[in-house]
């Protein structure tokens, strides 16, 4: 397979997954700083110009966050990344969408990406504490879904590296994480591939975990 990943985004939670899956890919890099998302041989590969993107065998071709990572959760039942209860399959779907469509394309975008949401350059403080705000009260729902559980579906599975990339995120521009939260992310730093994909995206994993004040 052949995946297209931007180091440190949100394609570290697919990258996370093929490690869990122990599958051979080819990694590529797609600088978005650089316009690569807009060049057209990746336009031809996927038209939304959006990160990740994963080739599978047959070369066929799969885009959208939540679709790749449902995919290699079901496809390899074997190595247990996905709920087989219909309640747990539910709960994870709706964290990974939260996740995805809240957390990160209403919070964290207007953190990164703030002058695409202000009118003005006045507007660009304002724009990013609403993006902090949101992120915040994101993270408060999320502490909720994993209280009295070590991971979002009970055992770990698809949706926790989805968590995971928010988490970092977190950590990374000194966001306080609530306790359950923090636990989580705690939790998958101590996780061999998630150390191997962190090595590999070009993180010093011995920093991570104590940048971002945990609320106790």
């Amino acid at each position: 397979m052949k995946f297209y990943m931007t180091p440190g985004s949100c394609s570290t939670a697919i990258h996370i997954l093929l490690e869990e899956l122990e599958e051979v890919f080819e990694a590529h890099i797609v600088n978005l700083p650089a316009g690569d998302h807009f060049k057209p041989d990746y336009v031809a590969l996927n038209p939304k110009s959006t990160i990740p993107t994963l080739v599978r065998r047959d070369g066929s071709v799969l885009t959208e966050m939540i679709a790749i990572g449902f995919w290699l959760g079901k496809s390899q039942p074997r190595a247990g990344l996905w709920p087989t209860d219909l309640e747990a399959e539910t709960r994870a779907i709706e964290t990974m969408a939260y996740v995805v469509n809240t957390v990160h394309g209403q919070g964290f975008a207007r953190i990164f990406a703030t002058p695409s949401f202000a009118g003005t350059a006045s507007d660009l403080d304002k724009v990013k504490t609403l993006g902090r705000d949101i992120v915040t009260q994101g993270f408060a729902i999320l502490d909720k879904v994993l209280a009295g559980r070590d991971y979002v579906a009970d055992t770990f599975s698809a949706a926790d590296p989805f968590l995971f990339y928010v988490e970092f995120w977190a950590d990374k521009t000194q966001i306080p994480l609530p306790p359950n939260v923090a636990a989580h992310y705690r939790r998958l730093l101590e996780r061999r591939a998630v150390q191997q994909v962190l090595r590999e995206e070009g993180y010093n994993t011995a920093t991570l975990g104590t940048a971002a004040r945990i609320l106790n």
